[in-house]
């Protein structure tokens, strides 16, 4: 029931641990504040203070916190692809801040998105585009092609699209359309249970899946974060590995397959 409060809590950007953190921080940021004043004031001027800019409950968190499921699918799929070195990739809906950057540092990529986008970065192209709308799609544009962590979204409205209770369907559909014979399509989404948590995602079971690719396309590798955010890479996708991550809670699944 705390983990429900503490959720719909979020949505309004109230963040019960970080309140509870920054509470615990507020006696050390004072201390701290004012023998930084006596050291200023004995003469160490070389910085003045300015305005005051709290951080009370850094002190407690873990270096570099971070969604592990972007750390890790991003630093994964970004490594196949410089590898590989395909003749043309596009994304489509992947983070910016995290896997698009990471790309762009060593080749040119292409980004699909609904929403739009009123920033540049080198080796960037930005698209607006809506890949549910299958008429619009250009066919065989890429031998490679992303989307991680946001087919999940397709359909549900929360970035401004048409509700669909299919539109990660047809999204696939749109994928598969643009990607050449043989292309690549490195695919990642949260897996478990399957299930819509709305408006936020879908979550898939990984046997579902399977199915919606069998007359698409040939699963190259699969690799996947378990519920303890740990990165298994290639592994064997046996009945027995189905039943367990069939099961995991939110887990996230990353797929490499061929355009049949």
């Amino acid at each position: 029931m705390l983990k429900k409060i503490h959720g719909y809590l979020k949505l309004f950007g109230i963040n019960l641990k970080v309140f509870a953190l920054s509470i615990a921080g507020l006696p050390v940021y004072l201390r701290n504040f004012n023998l930084l004043k006596k050291q200023i004031e004995q003469g160490n001027n070389e910085f003045p203070l300015g305005d005051n800019f709290p951080c009370l409950s850094d002190r407690y968190e873990d270096a570099g916190v971070l969604p592990l499921h972007y750390l890790h699918q991003d630093r994964y799929v970004a490594s196949r692809i410089f590898q590989l070195n395909p003749e043309k990739h596009v994304d489509i809906g992947s983070r910016i801040d995290g896997f698009i950057a990471s790309v762009s540092v060593f080749r040119t990529i292409e980004v699909f998105d609904i929403r739009p986008v009123s920033y540049s970065l080198p080796n960037v192209v930005f698209r607006q585009a809506d890949l549910m709308d299958t008429g619009r799609v250009p066919a065989d544009y890429c031998d490679s092609l992303s989307s991680l962590h946001a087919i999940e979204h397709f359909g549900l409205g929360r970035y401004g699209d048409p509700v669909n209770i299919n539109g990660h369907k047809t999204a696939i559909e749109s994928i598969y359309q643009m990607l050449k014979p043989g292309g690549r399509f490195y695919f990642s989404v949260p897996i478990g249970k399957q299930r819509i948590e709305y408006d936020a995602h879908r979550v898939f079971s990984v046997s579902y899946l399977l199915e919606l690719f069998q007359s698409k396309f040939e699963v190259d590798r699969f690799s996947f974060i378990d519920d303890e955010n740990t990165l298994h890479e290639n592994a064997e996708l046996n009945n027995e590995l189905l039943a367990r991550v069939n099961q995991f809670t939110f887990g996230c699944g990353i797929f490499e397959l061929i355009k049949k």
